[in-house]
């Protein structure tokens, strides 16, 4: 079955399930990102953690840090250092977007999840506001009445 192009081929790597519990999510983009060969071989294998990933904006580029990619198993002497900084790429409007909003309202560049799409690397990456301990109890509290709610209902 041929694939049109308005139909989208995306193959989930990895979720940063902690982006939205620690952070509200403000704005989101698509990024592509510069890769070695070792580090899409090692994303294919699912080698991937998201978890203390974060965007800055350095010069009029975005850059992904801390984004952790374990070394490939037959990469050998050419293997790539596991949290090197990586740039990602994004269209100059979308960037003085980010550059204002970062330096001026102080939000975070958080990346939400890393997925392969019609072969290439990309990472959806959120304009995000840090949550406070109390926010954070207030959605717990929401979720878990909704899920009573729903329990209820479907117990009828």
């Amino acid at each position: 079955m041929a694939s049109t192009d308005t139909e989208e081929q995306t193959e989930l790597i990895v979720r940063n399930k902690r982006a939205r519990h620690d952070y509200e999510i403000l704005d989101t983009w698509e990024a592509g990102l510069v890769l070695t060969g070792t580090e899409v071989k090692a994303l294919r294998d699912g080698r991937a953690n998201l978890t203390d990933a974060f965007g800055i904006v350095n010069e009029g580029e975005v850059y992904l840090l801390n984004l952790h990619i374990g070394a490939y198993g037959h990469g050998n002497v050419f293997n790539h250092d596991p949290t090197r900084t990586r740039k990602l790429l994004l269209h100059k409007r979308e960037i003085r977007r980010m550059i204002g909003a970062v330096e001026r309202q102080g939000l975070t560049l958080v990346p939400l999840d890393l997925y392969f799409k019609r072969g290439r690397v990309k990472t959806r990456i959120a304009l995000a506001r840090g949550k406070q301990k109390h926010d954070k109890r207030e959605d717990l509290k929401k979720r878990d009445a909704e899920r009573e709610i729903a329990r209820v209902l479907r117990s009828r």
